[in-house]
């Protein structure tokens, strides 16, 4: 536990858990309506022992968040890694793109200190809404100094992820986050914290730099009759690198694939991704003639991440790109 002395700082971005719909039983709602100032309040009612520091970063809907918000992120998260008066970090942040954020954040920051992003599936004002609940165990996790050497972590539903395996399987319901390959590495409520497997990256250095501008690089999404057509637009209008989100095991149409090959020789890394919801794309023979990287366990948003951040440290080589993909 961080001593007396330390506090948890906490970064607001909005999102669902700081949403509102203006009845109880209302569907649609407007995210990011609740200051992080009067969610702590609310908060303190619960009587949970911890010392909270609350930033508002931004106040919006998730699907918005992009290079400007995160980096605000990386930099107070990397400023509380060097504060020995903050014990750790939590992002409340809309659930669309929390993936996406606490992955980046995991492959840019050191792993001295709990950094943990929580959301909720329904707002504050709903009926079973789980924000509270959520924050109260993201709480009791960044307070752990047991979370730290295990990279950004996500918390939902009373489960603990890994950025590097969580994903939003689900539209809704309280059940939307899975890991893959792993699932949950711990078990959260706001009075216990069961971790079910020992840290694996204690006193990690930050593993990139984070990027000063991000490459485009687009996701295109394979489809039965796809032609090269996709991937000419994407070279002609700049991209940088191109994930795909492949059928089956990051399979593409023949034609889609001579198009492909042929954007590496202009240097241009290609990912092979999956649109499936789950399982590995492996290297195949093939990969190394044509260039292709695999992107394993990583899904097409994450995958993108990756692929942005090594475009921006100058890792362009399919060897070393494969080698990011495989130690993620």
């Amino acid at each position: 536990m961080p001593s007396a002395e330390t506090s948890i700082l906490v970064l607001a971005t909005g999102g669902t858990i700081a949403g509102q719909a203006g009845s109880a039983t209302r569907r649609d709602y407007r995210p990011g309506q609740i200051n992080i100032a009067d969610f702590l309040v609310e908060f303190d009612t619960l009587g949970v022992n911890a010392r909270l520091e609350g930033k508002q970063v931004a106040a919006i809907d998730s699907a918005n968040i992009g290079p400007e918000i995160w980096r605000e992120l990386h930099s107070a998260c990397a400023a509380a890694m060097r504060d020995p008066a903050c014990g750790g970090v939590i992002i409340t942040h809309g659930t669309d793109t929390a993936e996406e954020t606490a992955f980046l954040l995991d492959l840019t920051l050191p792993t001295t200190k709990p950094v943990v992003v929580v959301g909720a599936m329904r707002p504050a004002d709903a009926v079973g809404s789980d924000g509270l609940r959520n924050f109260a165990n993201a709480v009791k996790v960044a307070a752990d100094m047991d979370a730290a050497g295990r990279g950004v972590l996500l918390v939902m539903s009373d489960h603990v992820f890994s950025a590097r395996d969580v994903r939003k399987a689900r539209t809704a319901g309280s059940n939307a986050f899975d890991g893959f390959p792993r699932g949950p590495i711990a078990l959260a409520t706001p009075s216990t914290l069961d971790w079910l497997s020992p840290p694996w990256r204690t006193n990690e250095a930050a593993r990139f730099a984070f990027p000063e501008t991000f490459p485009a690089v687009p996701i295109l999404h394979a489809f039965a009759g796809m032609d090269a057509s996709y991937v000419e637009h994407a070279v002609a209008k700049g991209a940088k690198g191109i994930v795909l989100a492949g059928m089956g095991e990051g399979n593409m149409p023949d034609m889609v694939r001579e198009a492909l090959a042929e954007a590496v020789c202009l240097g241009i890394p290609v990912v092979r991704a999956t649109r499936v919801d789950e399982g590995l794309v492996d290297p195949e023979p093939s990969d190394e003639d044509e260039g292709f990287i695999a992107a394993r366990a990583l899904g097409p948003s994450k995958a993108r991440v990756l692929l942005q951040v090594l475009v921006a440290n100058g890792i362009t080589d399919r060897a070393s790109a494969q080698d990011a993909f495989d130690n993620r």
